[in-house]
């Protein structure tokens, strides 16, 4: 890592050419811009976390650290490549004036002709889309979990401010439940009469789970309070009986179905850097997470609204031509 003090966005951009003819690879082959907005304290492990994503999507990685807002406007930077990690990295530092403008220094730093995505790994601005840097970005990336305090509220306040490209690691972290209710389903294709979904009382993953079940299904959602770690059970009851995941461990679920015996699926909670990886392998609008973070906003955090009468006149109905 080379030192630049007292900087700016040109010789920033200068370090990073003389970076890849001193190790002999002026090509790069990066794909896209990763744009890190974090704290001091948040900043190095954000780093490690991006580095190791690097490896399956080639990036230059700028890591935005806002330090005293007070005193004369100062940029000082790291700059590096290589270290066993494909890609670019620069952690870049800035003080006084300068960090009510970052998009300014930021903005001459990003890769040509590339997608951009900034991933906020502690708290989000309340409007990723409209925020200075967050405008820079294809792609925006909250993590509701992170955050000290509030975490519902602040899953809450990104599905109200949802923009197309936005997206949270919370909406990551049930991929693997969402899949597996998914298959589940299938092999089960009656009505879901209603559902429960178990979890930390502190889990915005588990709000968002609900709130995807309850656009999807129509029916109504309940959530329940559990030890941890994470999600440890979801049940959809249907006529035929209950359709259960369990997961008490972190790692390892069991599926319960009627008439079916029991079932081991795995179901491991992931790493932060499996989750960012996730996420950057799609750089296009995630309609199925802004349909949940718009049903999300419409009916509050904690669950689904109860059936209208008129569609639980429609079930009804249904269910006596069925009888």
């Amino acid at each position: 890592m080379i030192e630049l003090t007292d900087t700016n966005s040109g010789e920033i951009a200068a370090e990073f050419i003389r970076a890849r003819r001193r190790s002999g690879s002026p090509a790069m082959g990066m794909v896209m811009t990763l744009v890190i907005v974090a704290d001091e304290k948040a900043s190095e492990e954000a780093m490690v976390v991006a580095r190791s994503a690097s490896r399956e999507h080639p990036s230059r990685i700028l890591s935005v650290v806002f330090g005293d807002r007070r005193g004369a406007p100062r940029v000082d930077a790291q700059v590096g490549i290589g270290a066993g990690v494909s890609g670019e990295r620069a952690q870049i530092r800035l003080s006084g004036e300068v960090t009510k403008h970052p998009a300014s220094v930021v903005l001459p730093l990003l890769l040509p002709d590339s997608p951009v995505a900034v991933w906020w790994p502690g708290r989000a601005p309340d409007d990723p889309a409209n925020d200075p840097l967050g405008r820079l970005g294809t792609r925006r990336i909250t993590d509701a979990a992170s955050v000290p305090t509030s975490k519902a509220k602040a899953m809450l306040t990104q599905c109200h401010n949802y923009a197309p490209g936005n997206t949270d690691l919370a909406w990551t972290r049930i991929t693997g439940w969402r899949a597996l209710l998914a298959a589940a389903l299938d092999q089960h294709p009656g009505q879901v009469l209603s559902a429960s979904v178990t979890a930390e009382r502190i889990s915005p993953s588990a709000d968002l789970l609900g709130a995807w079940l309850g656009d999807r299904l129509r029916c109504e959602v309940t959530r329940k309070n559990s030890q941890g770690p994470g999600i440890t059970g979801v049940v959809l009851s249907t006529r035929q009986g209950d359709v259960t995941i369990t997961r008490f461990d972190g790692r390892l679920a069991t599926l319960s179905s009627p008439n079916q015996p029991d079932r081991p699926v795995a179901l491991k909670r992931r790493d932060l850097d499996e989750l960012l990886s996730e996420e950057l392998r799609r750089l296009d609008p995630d309609d199925v997470y802004a349909a949940t973070a718009k049903h999300m906003a419409k009916t509050g955090s904690r669950a689904a609204p109860k059936p209208t009468k008129r569609s639980t006149k429609k079930a009804a109905t249904k269910a006596t031509k069925k009888g």
